[in-house]
Formats: C-alpha cells, structure tokens, sequence
C-alpha cells in the first residue's frame, strides 16, 4: 500500500512516498521557492537523484510536477495507486488530540485554527483540497504538530493571565514539533533497556526551530514552546523567551507602530541571527567561534538558554534517566551535544567522546557509567505521518 507523507511550507513542499505496513522509502523529493519562475524540484529513488529549476508557480502545478514526475518514473503507473495522503499540520488546538480523516467538517476546523498558526494552517488545509480535487479516491489525513502536547498537565499547559480568557480565547501553552517529539519517544522505547515507560527524559529537538520536551514516564509532560512556536529556547532567528514589555517598548524606539512587524524581528531577525550577526546557520556561527567574539556569545547563550530548561525539568520531573538530541543541530554538531552535556557533568553525566564525534546516525553517546543515558536520534516525522495516514487506510485492503 503506498502513501505519501507531505509536509507543506509557504515556499517549500517536501514529501515521501512509503509502501505499508513494511515503512519503506519508495522515493522522497521537494520543492523549493515555489511561486517562483526558478523553482528547484529534488526527488530520489533508489540510486537516481533529479534536481532541476523549472518555473512552478501554483500549489497546484507543483503537486502535478510530483504526482507526473512518479508517473514517468514508473514509480507508479496512475495517481490512484497513492491510496492516502498524510499531511502534516501544524495547529490542531485543543479541538484535534489525535490525527483525523479529512471530512469537510475537519477540513473547515482546521481553516479556522489559521488563527493560532497563520503562515502553516491555511496553506495545509490548501494542499489538502488539492489533493482531494486531483486524487479524490484517495484518504486525505491530518496529523498535527501540537495534538502530542495537549494533554500535558494544565499546571503546565496554562499561563498566569485571567483564567476566563483561557477558557473564551483557549490560550495556553500547545507547544510544537510534536510528530517529532512522539517519534523520539518511540525510538526510546525501542532502544533503552526496559524502555521508558517508568523513566523520565528530556527531549531536544535542536533545528532551525528548536524545542526541548519534557517526557515523564513516558508521556509529555511539558514543552518549551508555548502559544505559538516564538516561545522558549533561543533559536536560529527566533528570540525564544523574553520580557513581554520589551515588545511596546522597542516598537516606541524603532518607530513601529504595527505590531506584526515587531513580531517578524522577533522570529525572522533575532536568535542566533541577531546575536551573533553572522547567520541563522549554526554551522556558520561555529565556523567563526574563535575569531568573532558575537559568534562566541550567540553560541554561549544558547547552551545557557537550553541548560537551564534541562535544569527545570529535571528538577519538575523529580529526575532524568534519559536526554535525547534530534534534529538539525542535534544530530549533526558534536560541539553542541559537548558543551551542553558537559555543563551536566554535576549530575553525573559521562561523555563518550568517540560515539559523539559521529554525527547523523542513532546512537547512544554517554559512557555504560553516566548516571543519564544521552543519545542521538536522527528525527522522522514523514514516518509517523505515514504511519498514522496507515492506521485508517489499511481498513480499505
């Protein structure tokens, strides 16, 4: 049975095709820039790689490009044979706690949660009208990036305004990276000893949006990002936490006077961007540590800013048994992993310095000895979308 996973941006579409239940990669690919007349379209199968800029203009055009692009690859001989389309959305509130089949009903609830994530929202619940117009015997499925979170303790969940405006205006806490998260919390389950069903960890989800969950016994139990994906840890050109006053504040000094273009600096122009003034890149950042004393500082108070949310944690849950890195970051930078680990050395932590040189690939990075078992854990979200799309198109064989 094939599905395809899609997880649709502004600009960006990427994608993968998976035959089920065997979780198979059949082919994965996206596109960039799209709208734009150099559109660069990237699709692999098997050994073969494409790349080619080509002017795709419509949400429309560029499912086409994909859908014939599998068709004249023999990949599949006609759009029906994609029996269900999993579609990664970002706000499901407090309305969707669970992945879903896309009715109209559901279609319209998820158009109306635009409010709590404008720049995903509406263009996910376009892709999914797309789809159902070029592939209509196909099962569309929504899984959403908050439905991990919102279930969380509400001493957790909620924030210390007028408990009315909660319950009128539902702002709390929804968090992010959600798929991302659970799917770490599977892989833990599967390679720890015993699993960590009876175990506390931390997860860092360490990208260009970064998040840090805590896991107790084996379920979310809090998360960095709040109402929307600005909140927590300092990210690469998102500020993370800060004083709300500063807000009016710097708008008065910068002569703004739409808030909207004050919120952009906070999550387009700040972070490891605004800090460092090199890039929102962490690999750019590392490159001129020694040489740019900014680079040095944006890289100091990220590992402050992500040290002390394992601190809180560790101290909310009543202990750590396990810390998980993922993602861009996460996955990729030995120097990251080092400097927070090893600002946890007072806990007991034990460095496997050779296993965390080797970036990319799912491995534990602590000694047999550290008190905490640290691993990295390359991050699949078009998994468990297809995965969750699967547990409802399996009922069509």
């Amino acid at each position: 049975m094939k599905i395809m996973a899609i997880n649709a941006g502004s600009s960006t579409l990427k994608w993968k095709l998976f035959e089920m239940p065997d979780k198979t990669t059949i082919a994965s690919g996206m596109i960039d820039r799209l709208g734009s007349p150099k559109s660069v379209f990237k699709l692999k199968y098997n050994d073969q790689k494409i790349q080619r800029e080509e002017a795709i203009e419509s949400n429309e055009v560029a499912i086409l490009s994909i859908l014939d692009a599998l068709k004249d690859m023999k990949i599949i001989e006609k759009f029906e044979d994609i029996v269900a389309f999993g579609h990664r959305v970002v706000a499901g509130g407090e309305v969707f706690k669970k992945s879903e089949i896309v009715t109209e009903e559901n279609l319209k609830k998820i158009q109306q949660l635009a409010e709590y994530a404008p720049l995903h929202n509406k263009i996910e619940s376009y892709y999914i009208s797309v789809f159902k117009k070029l592939v209509p015997r196909a099962i569309q499925v929504a899984v959403f990036d908050t439905s991990f979170f919102v279930d969380i303790p509400e001493v957790n969940y909620l924030y210390s305004i007028d408990l009315e405006d909660y319950k009128k205006y539902h702002v709390r806490r929804y968090g992010a990276h959600g798929t991302s998260h659970r799917y770490i919390v599977s892989r833990l389950n599967q390679i720890v000893d015993g699993g960590i069903g009876d175990k506390n960890a931390i997860i860092l989800h360490l990208g260009s949006g970064a998040s840090i969950s805590a896991i107790k016994q084996g379920k979310a139990f809090d998360i960095s990002m709040g109402f929307t994906p600005l909140a927590g840890i300092m990210m690469s050109s998102r500020s993370g936490d800060i004083d709300f006053s500063i807000i009016p504040y710097l708008m008065r000094k910068l002569g703004i006077s739409d808030v909207s273009k004050m919120i952009d600096i906070l999550n387009n122009k700040s972070g490891l961007l605004g800090i460092s003034g090199v890039s929102p890149d962490m690999r750019d950042v590392e490159a001129q540590e020694d040489t740019n004393q900014r680079a040095k500082l944006a890289l100091e108070m990220y590992r402050n800013r992500i040290l002390k949310f394992i601190g809180s944690y560790t101290a909310e849950m009543g202990g750590v048994d396990v810390i998980a890195f993922t993602a861009g970051v996460g996955e990729n930078s030995t120097e990251v992993r080092e400097d927070i680990l090893s600002g946890l050395e007072y806990m007991g932590v034990k460095i496997d310095h050779d296993k965390n040189a080797q970036n990319g690939h799912e491995s534990r990075i602590t000694t047999d000895d550290s008190t905490v078992a640290a691993y990295t854990i390359p991050t699949n979200e078009e998994l468990m979308i297809a995965q969750d799309t699967y547990s409802f198109a399996k009922y069509l064989d």
